[in-house]
């Protein structure tokens, strides 16, 4: 396990990075261009309106006020006003981020339960004509564009068979509550998760099947082998904990990853999540939600560094020596 001493390491680097993310997360989106002149486009907006505007954003400050300002407001919880709605950006991302997070953590959670599972299997049998079966089939799902799939699999339960809807996160115009719009709001996701479970389980197959077919060459095992231990007993002490290691990297990053690569299946499925605002937000030059969606997006992959970390001393207790 980890030492006190390594805890505070991991805690002080994580810091670290989220400094250097704010800064990062000023500068980047200001060489991108002007948000003054930004502002200056929108035509519903009058001259005087336009000059109100950026006096009550501070864009008339100087470089560095800004970015005084900026550090404050955002360590404060405040992340400015969103360009193109005139909402706040964090009540902006508080009412999309559940969305998101639905169909992101189904997929996950699924992903994460069977694609190890099927990486297992292969590794167990390699060689065998269910090895090339599981590990060609992920490949090929691994190798799939995630729009691509998301066509495929509209034209086949939405187009064709008209099981499931093609996009929205619930029936347009429906008043149904309780129990009855929980089903509609899931019959709507069933097809953007499946989208994503797919992808993501064909990465953790692959990666599993990899670390399994090592960690099969490893002394320990042989030896556990030599010993007399049962196939099962062999599998489950010794090969699946360790070949889980850097399985469980890949889960943790992708999870803070997956939050911002939601955006091809959530625009595809017209889902109102993280993606489709970050979406509408490059495409409207919307500086202040494209700096939140950025630090949401860094801080989630810094904590999913940081909770590996940690789990990897519980997996594996010489890591922390």
């Amino acid at each position: 396990m980890l030492t006190p001493r390594r805890l505070a390491g991991r805690l002080l680097t994580a810091l670290g990075t989220l400094a250097f993310v704010l800064v990062l997360n000023f500068v980047i989106f200001r060489a991108m261009g002007d948000p003054k002149h930004d502002l200056a486009r929108n035509p519903s907006l009058t001259e005087a309106a336009q000059e109100a505007l950026i006096r009550q954003r501070g864009l008339d400050q100087s470089t560095w006020v800004q970015f005084v300002r900026y550090l404050k407001d955002t360590l404060g919880g405040d992340l400015g006003t969103s360009f193109i709605t005139n909402r706040p950006v964090t009540e902006e991302l508080l009412t999309a981020l559940p969305n998101t997070l639905l169909v992101v953590g189904v997929a996950t959670v699924l992903a994460s339960l069977l694609g190890p599972w099927i990486g297992l299997l292969a590794a167990w049998k390699r060689g065998r004509a269910r090895d090339t079966l599981l590990t060609q089939g992920s490949v090929v799902l691994y190798s799939m564009p995630s729009f691509w799939l998301g066509m495929v699999l509209i034209a086949v339960f939405a187009q064709w068979w008209q099981l499931l809807p093609t996009g929205l996160a619930s029936t347009p115009g429906s008043t149904a509550t309780g129990l009855a719009h929980a089903a509609d709001v899931a019959r709507h996701a069933v097809l953007p998760v499946a989208t994503l479970t797919l992808g993501l389980l064909a990465q953790y197959a692959v990666n599993m099947r990899s670390a399994v077919v090592d960690t099969l060459r490893e002394d320990y095992v042989l030896t556990a082998r030599a010993i007399g231990l049962t196939p099962r007993a062999v599998r489950r002490r010794h090969v699946v904990r360790n070949a889980m290691l850097p399985v469980v990297t890949v889960i943790g990053l992708n999870l803070g990853f997956v939050l911002g690569g939601a955006i091809t299946v959530e625009a595809l499925f017209s889902w109102p999540g993280i993606g489709q605002l970050t979406m509408e937000a490059i495409h409207g030059k919307d500086y202040p939600m494209l700096q939140g969606l950025f630090l949401l997006s860094s801080v989630l992959v810094i904590a999913m560094n940081l909770a590996i970390d940690l789990l990897y001393g519980r997996l594996d207790p010489r890591i922390g020596d």
